[in-house]
Order: C-alpha cells, then structure tokens, then sequence
C-alpha cells in the first residue's frame, strides 16, 4: 500500500528515519494494567519532496492520543509558565489589546498561559481536546470548551462566540493530522485585522542537533517555512513575522493574518528559510543522511550505559518526558538499565513508563537512594533541573545528557 502525504497527496518515498516499533508516547501504563499488554505503533518519518511537509506515515486518531487518560500538563515546568507569561505581556503591548479584546488558545492545556491573560484583564476562551487537563483550566477560571479545532468547529463557534483579535497555538500546530482543515479553521475564526501566533519545534534545529526523540505519534508534523508558507497561502494566509526561541531545543514563532492584509513582512521571514535552504532542507539527500546519525546514537548510547551498568552503577531518570519514551524505546534501554524515573508531576506519578516499563516516582526516591547517574530525559530543561537537583553532588552524583550526543557530567 503507497504512503501518501498528508497535505498535498504525493507519494512518499523518502524515508528520514525509521523509530521502529513504538507505543504511543503518552500511553502510560497503570499498576494494574501492566500485565495486559502493549500496543505497537510504526514509528516512521518521511519527506514529501512535492510540498515539503515532513511527517509520520501512519498516526494513531487524535481521540486515543488526547483523551481523559492524557498525562501531560504543562504547568510543571517553571521555565515554560515563565515563557508564557512573557508572551502575554509582550503580545498585549504588540497588539494594542484591552479588555474587549478577543483570545483565543488552541491546546489549551492546563491554563498554563491563559492565566496570565486573565490577570490582565482580559477573559479568553481555551478550546482543549483532553477532559483532564480542561477540567484544571477551568479551576483556574478560564472558559475552555473540550473539542478538536478544525474548519467544521471554527464555523459554528465563530456563529456564538464571533471572531477574534489574537488567536494562539504553543506546540499544537505539530500535533494535527489534518493540517489543512485545522488552518482553514484559523482563517474563519479570525478577524479581518487579527493575527495568529503559532509556536512549534524547528525542523531545522531537529536535524542539526540530532532531536530525533522529539518524534513520536502525537507529532504528526516536523515543520519548516518552506512548508509553512506554501500551507498558509494556500488557505488565504501569510506569514508576516518569525521570532526564533530557545524551548523544545529550538522553536519558532510566526505571526500570521489574512493575506489580504496590507501590513510589511518582515526581512526574518526570507531570512529563516534561506537558512533551511542553505542546511538542504528542501533536498531529499539532507534527510536520507539522518537515519545514519539516529543510529549511531543509539549504538553509543548502550553502549556507554552498558559499561556503566557492568561497572555496578544505579542510573535513574529525571523527567518523564514522550521524548525519553520514544528514545529508550529505540535504543531498546529497560526498567533493568534504568531503576526509575522521577517526576514533579502527581498524575504520572505511581505509573510506568510505556514499552519500557519503568516505575515513575517522586522526586524524593533520588534522595533516598542516591544513585550514581541521572539522565535528564527532557534535556531542553537542563539548566531548570539540574538547579532543581543541586544536592546530589553531596554524594558524587552525576548527570547524563543523551541529544545530541551522550554527555557525562
């Protein structure tokens, strides 16, 4: 059966890595269900050399991904809630937004950022696909409906709520299947004069830095500006501005409006995607050389690991992050190489990581136990955790780094 792309129905034939078997990078697994069984996913990526979008072949629907057993909130990473609350500052004054102003976050999440718009007074609304994290939104105050955003849902809603001044999206523009429908619908929900922001990972930043544990199921999409710009055209948009941030090991920014707007586009926009023409992004041999350099991380990786293991050393883990779900799945690394992953959050807590299996715990057993090793699985919060864990030195503990090469100090 051919593998076609997702957005302009090309066939797809160049392969940029292929993860193997995975389970879903969310799924974690309870106590009681850890003797039922798993299931595997293929996990591959290929380039479409038609429109450029890079993309996994097959994904899982978005309702067994996003659902009421969803692990992930984003309020526990005080570096994040920090990010957020300098966007809402910085997005207030760029705009020129009061209290009449209408906001509107896709993937809401938590209230994670939401909450800083409120304590500007400004009342927004989150549209949140996962019941669990929308139920804590909403005892924060914020009005946040539990559905999928799409052309379909931006029409009806708009009929109730009208159309709005900002519409924002932080790591969800990845996350959509039908990317497409899902842009169609920022082109109806928003206002003539509005602007949308969207935030997600940098293709670019993936292959160079080697960050293929960014690529699990719920990322249907790597994206670039070269696809970008040909996505947002095609649906009656443009991008007018790009800021380049530092989350998720590299992310971009873009600020996009109707393309009817007459507003200047700013000199960074050619500048970033002369920047990803000059790496070859827009070449099929710049992806067929990264499944070599994946595996040879993964071939260092056990090996160092192993060596530390038959020298008699405890290793844990920090942070239960899908990025270490899809790496220790790949490089085959078990509950017996790693005794236990510690995490801040009480939801993940008492469950065990999937495909794996390791016990995820309180951050109290690193204390109790005082191992050799602790690898940070999200490394793109190394300086947050390592404050965080200052005391281990008491004991001559020591940190991992596993991307882009593994890292001992």
């Amino acid at each position: 059966m051919k593998c076609r792309c997702r957005y302009c129905g090309n066939e797809l034939k160049t392969c940029m890595t292929d993860l193997g078997l995975s389970p879903l990078s969310n799924s974690y697994i309870s106590e009681e269900n850890i003797e039922k069984g798993q299931s595997y996913i293929p996990l591959k990526v290929f380039y479409c050399k038609e429109c450029k979008l890079v993309q996994t072949s097959k994904y899982e629907a978005p309702e067994s991904i996003f659902n009421s057993d969803y692990k992930y909130f984003s309020s526990y990473s005080s570096s994040w809630l920090k990010h957020s609350e300098e966007y809402v500052s910085m997005i207030i004054d760029r705009l020129d937004l009061n209290s009449d102003s209408r906001v509107m976050e896709i993937a809401s999440n938590d209230g994670y950022l939401l909450q800083y718009f409120l304590k500007k007074g400004i009342n927004p609304i989150g549209i949140e696909p996962s019941e669990t994290t929308a139920i804590v939104a909403r005892e924060k105050g914020i009005n946040t409906l539990v559905e999928y955003f799409g052309e379909s849902f931006a029409k009806k809603h708009i009929e109730l709520y009208g159309k709005y001044d900002l519409i924002l999206g932080n790591n969800v523009l990845a996350h959509v299947p039908m990317i497409s429908d899902f842009v169609k619908g920022l082109k109806v929900a928003l206002k003539p004069q509005g602007t949308i922001t969207m935030e997600f990972p940098h293709l670019l930043n993936l292959m160079k830095f080697k960050q293929f544990d960014t690529i699990y199921h719920e990322h249907f999409s790597y994206l670039s500006v070269l696809f970008l710009k040909r996505l947002f055209k095609d649906n009656g948009l443009k991008i007018y501005d790009i800021e380049k941030l530092s989350t998720h090991g590299g992310s971009l920014r873009i600020y996009v409006t109707h393309e009817e707007n007459l507003c200047d586009i700013s000199e960074s926009v050619e500048e970033i995607e002369k920047e990803e023409i000059e790496y070859g992004l827009d070449k099929e041999k710049c992806y067929l050389k990264f499944n070599d350099m994946v595996k040879s991380m993964k071939y260092n990786t056990m090996v160092r690991l192993n060596e530390l293991k038959l020298a008699g050393k405890k290793i844990v883990g920090y942070g239960a992050a899908a990025k270490g779900n899809t790496f220790f799945n790949y490089c085959g690394i078990k509950n017996e190489t790693v005794d236990f992953i510690a995490d801040l959050n009480p939801y993940k807590i008492g469950l065990f990581t999937p495909g794996a299996l390791i016990p995820i715990v309180s951050p109290d057993r690193i204390k109790e136990e005082k191992p050799d090793y602790i690898i940070i699985i999200p490394w793109n919060l190394e300086k947050e955790i390592v404050k965080q864990l200052e005391y281990v030195r008491e004991w001559g503990g020591k940190f991992i780094v596993l991307v882009p090469e593994i890292r001992i100090f």
